[in-house]
């Protein structure tokens, strides 16, 4: 059974604790941003009741005032209760905080002269950042490298970071909406023309078969393949939490499907969180072709 996470994220205003607190999101923690501290012990027999909630992650900034020193000793309490507790601390360089704010011009909470804020918040700041149990400077972190360093505070294998779906899909019925690649692959030979496999679909080995008989399906398959796993670690590292990819064939049946549920289960081998969802082979002849 995995243990139970409880995630106080805080930090300098403008140095990433929302984008911190949406990758963990992406990491499938429950996230709560700017929970009023006076409710965090309601909250923490909330999720101590249900047994779904068992990664959570709040967001908590210096708009709760001196409620902030008692923080440490809040998690002390909920891990009495079952949590493995954290403390994450993020923060960024004064000349970097300056430029975000300037960039998005947002207002500091604490509402002063920027400059002047800034070192007020990290002076105030100063016990929890001592208290962390894990400090990111976030000064010239991409997203993506921000996702990357949360990953490995996770021990999160670079393969979980990111949701993989294959889609099998006919052209007569459009392509996937949601797709992000979309790979074409009516010029393998088409099943559908010969009676015996007219009526199976590409996961029937008969239909699998008759495609793998082209020369140059399997010279096909492996190029695909590994352009696909050549490119996963890419967007990967671009902090992309979602890939979803598309494979197509006149009507969805016989040959995307084929293609489709080797792909997946080919990146299921190589450990990536994948799955497959074959959208068009269930309808009727008369619809597809």
């Amino acid at each position: 059974m995995e243990n139970k996470k409880f995630f106080i994220i805080t930090g300098l205003s403008g140095a990433g604790k929302t984008q911190a607190l949406k990758i963990l999101g992406d990491f499938g923690f429950y996230c709560v941003d700017n929970l009023p501290f006076a409710l965090i012990k309601d909250f923490t027999k909330y999720i101590n009741t249900n047994p779904n909630l068992t990664k959570i992650a709040l967001g908590i900034d210096i708009r709760e005032g001196n409620n902030l020193h008692s923080l440490p000793n809040a998690l002390d309490k909920i891990k009495e209760i079952g949590f493995d507790t954290k403390l994450i601390f993020l923060e960024a360089s004064t000349s970097i905080l300056l430029r975000r704010f300037s960039e998005t011009k947002h207002r500091h909470p604490l509402e002063d002269d920027l400059l002047t804020a800034i070192k007020q918040e990290k002076l105030f700041l100063k016990p929890l950042r001592i208290a962390a149990d894990e400090i990111i400077s976030t000064s010239y972190m991409t997203l993506g490298e921000l996702k990357e360093e949360i990953g490995k505070f996770l021990k999160v294998k670079k393969t979980q970071e990111m949701l993989i779906s294959v889609i099998s899909f006919g052209y007569k019925n459009g392509i996937p909406l949601e797709s992000d690649l979309v790979m074409d692959v009516r010029f393998l030979k088409n099943p559908y023309y010969v009676r015996a496999l007219r009526e199976k679909t590409g996961l029937d080995k008969e239909v699998q078969d008759y495609i793998l008989k082209s020369p140059y399906t399997k010279t096909f398959i492996k190029k695909f393949t590994d352009m696909i796993v050549y490119l996963l670690p890419k967007y990967i590292k671009e902090g992309k939490s979602y890939l979803n990819i598309s494979v197509g064939c006149t009507g969805g049946k016989h040959r995307s499907v084929f293609m489709a549920h080797y792909l997946a289960s080919e990146l299921k081998k190589r450990g990536f969180d994948c799955s497959e969802t074959h959208r068009d082979i269930d309808i009727t002849k008369k619809e597809v072709w």
